[in-house]
């Protein structure tokens, strides 16, 4: 019998199937205190991990731990070294988390470039006609350019929906070959800086490295258009917060749309969170319930396949 905990309820779908697979007892843990991790995750030989902070002091207590399956695809939420140490294997959820997310970074430009939310409030408020007389920045995707840094799965999506609006797509990844850029119809660059000096919409699509931590800083806004948008639901951190609020409000550059925080949730003195130019979600890009249902069962499923010596290559991480 192998002893699985899930850290952070998931979708019951994902629940169900572990329970119902044989030589499989499960625990639901929803207390993410760093005690009580230290506390329960010893007793078992897998888990799931959605959010929580799985570090080196917690990890050094779970002598039967053999797997982590991780509820997404970053994993900055565990300590990596010690996984590759100690031959702990981390798995991904592949595929399952590309679309919604595509579709909310979609949600984002769309909703900063057409003013949605300053349109919205001024029905609700009765300003119905005054609206057409005011200043304000709304702007057509028809023609402008959108550079995508990273070129994953989320990407390969967001690509597709990008070109269906007419955009010229500018790709920065030095990982990603250039002939798979152009065979899904953008074009590659090679310095992040020259994207940034001619792009009207940035959108992050990067795991938090120390190589992307604060990639996105102020002395790189300043190269950018004063019209130009940043779009991040990558990972907090990428984009330095402090910078991004100094920056649309000098009007450096025009706005953001942002799902992820450094700090999560943010603190409530955060000034982003009462930039008017600034459009918010609580890191929800993937939530919607054709994709949590399928990250769980993915999630699970790849608990099942580590255990019945079925899992595929692509769904672990290389340490």
């Amino acid at each position: 019998m192998y002893k699985i905990g899930i850290v952070d309820k998931m979708h019951q779908d994902g629940i169900d199937l572990l329970k119902n697979t044989s030589n499989f007892e499960i625990e639901i843990i929803e207390d993410l205190s760093k005690k009580n991790l230290m506390d329960k995750l010893p007793n078992f030989d897998g888990i799931t991990l959605r959010r929580g902070k799985i570090d080196a002091e917690i990890l050094n207590k779970c002598k039967n731990l053999k797997v982590i399956s991780r509820h997404g695809v970053g994993y900055d939420n565990v300590d990596i070294n010690y996984l590759k140490k100690n031959k702990i294997v981390l798995l991904v959820t592949g595929t399952t988390t590309s679309t919604s997310p595509a579709e909310h970074i979609m949600f984002m430009i769309l909703n900063i470039s057409r003013s949605f939310n300053l349109f919205d409030e001024s029905v609700r408020n009765g300003d119905f006609g005054k609206i057409m007389h005011m200043k304000h920045n709304s702007f057509e995707l028809y023609n402008k350019k959108v550079l995508i840094v990273g070129f994953g799965r989320i990407a390969k999506k967001l690509i597709k929906q990008c070109l269906g609006f007419d955009m010229e797509v500018l790709v920065y990844d030095p990982f990603v070959d250039k002939k798979v850029v152009e065979s899904f119809g953008g074009k590659k660059i090679d310095n992040l800086e020259d994207g940034l000096k001619i792009i009207d919409i940035l959108s992050l699509n990067v795991p938090l490295t120390k190589d992307t931590y604060n990639m996105i800083d102020f002395k790189r806004m300043k190269i950018m258009k004063k019209t130009a948008i940043i779009i991040n639901t990558s990972r907090g951190g990428v984009v330095n917060e402090k910078d991004l609020n100094e920056a649309i409000n000098k009007k450096i550059i025009y706005g953001a749309g942002l799902d992820v925080f450094e700090k999560e949730p943010p603190d409530s003195n955060n000034p982003l969170l009462k930039n008017k130019n600034v459009i918010l979600s609580p890191h929800a890009a993937t939530f919607t319930k054709e994709c949590l249902s399928n990250m769980s069962i993915q999630t699970a499923q790849n608990v099942i396949d580590f255990f019945q010596n079925k899992l595929k290559k692509k769904m672990i991480v290389e340490l």
